[in-house]
């Protein structure tokens, strides 16, 4: 059984977050300077450049990237070999949470839903982290992060879908949530879809999705052309970067899927706003 000290795993996310703080993923830039040359709207084309140098701003200033820093939501996959030393894996990665927010002055945003009050000693400082493990084997610890901002998963949305509906009902219900929310996500954005599965798991598993790095398809052929296929029809709806009109809506569609019942076909669209903070560690 492989041993890891609680403290090295507080520091790793300590680091993770401080990172995505204030520095946008390289696949991310990268498919966002993609998008402003193709842009055929001038004024979208621009709002994209701006976006741009806001992210080398944060970088070499070692600033927030946004004002909305995000909740902290990790996928964790423990090796079945493997044991923390020191303390539990939930407290190593809720300490390092707290830790990456405070010393990277960035916002805390989590509150009490109803009074709206952000304590320090109950759900401040971004506590507790959303957490979803899974145990896999080996000695080994693997860690993904992303910081959630709340104008994004405002819109987010899932249903169940009679099975006769097939691929072209979920096109048209992930068209409807992304022309619905408009501007409000702050696009260019990344689109996750979860599909089949129970109700909850499409809603995991879309959240997931968008963890993939952008520049990836899906493994199934058949799901990376539905990718595709959603991606078109998401930018063909016009809205363009910050919903000021143009052909570069999304970034990029993910697709997890799952097997369902024969009754059911759940989904679930989970969006991402362009500045898609996410990274992951193994340890």
């Amino acid at each position: 059984m492989r041993e890891i000290e609680f403290d090295v795993v507080v520091k790793a996310v300590k680091d993770m977050i401080m990172h995505c703080g204030t520095d946008l993923p390289q696949d991310t830039y990268d498919a966002l300077k993609a998008a402003m040359e193709a842009e055929k709207s001038p004024v979208s084309k621009e709002v994209i450049r701006q976006i741009l140098e806001n992210a080398n701003i944060a970088k070499d200033e070692k600033r927030p990237l946004c004002q909305d820093t995000g909740l902290a939501v990790f996928f964790v996959k423990v090796g079945e070999d493997v044991r923390i030393k020191g303390g539990l894996l939930r407290d190593a990665i809720n300490k390092g949470t707290e830790e990456g927010y405070t010393e990277g002055y960035l916002r805390a945003s989590t509150c009490e839903p109803f009074s709206r009050l952000n304590l320090k000693d109950t759900v401040g400082y971004n506590l507790p982290a959303i957490i979803h493990f899974d145990i896999v084997s080996g000695d080994k610890i693997d860690i993904e992060y992303a910081a959630k901002g709340g104008g994004s998963e405002n819109v987010s949305r899932a249903k169940v879908l009679p099975p006769a509906a097939g691929k072209d009902g979920v096109v048209e219900f992930v068209k409807e949530v992304i022309s619905d929310a408009g501007g409000n996500p702050c696009p260019p954005i990344t689109v996750g879809v979860g599909i089949g599965g129970t109700f909850e798991r499409a809603v995991i598993s879309s959240k997931h999705a968008l963890f993939r790095d952008l520049e990836t398809t899906h493994e199934d052929p058949e799901m990376a052309e539905l990718e595709e296929r959603i991606l078109t029809e998401i930018n063909n709806l016009g809205i363009g970067a910050m919903g000021m009109g143009g052909t570069k809506t999304a970034l990029a569609v993910h697709i997890e899927s799952n097997p369902c019942h024969i009754a059911s076909l759940p989904v679930s669209v989970n969006v991402q706003c362009h500045s898609s903070r996410h990274t992951h560690i193994t340890i």
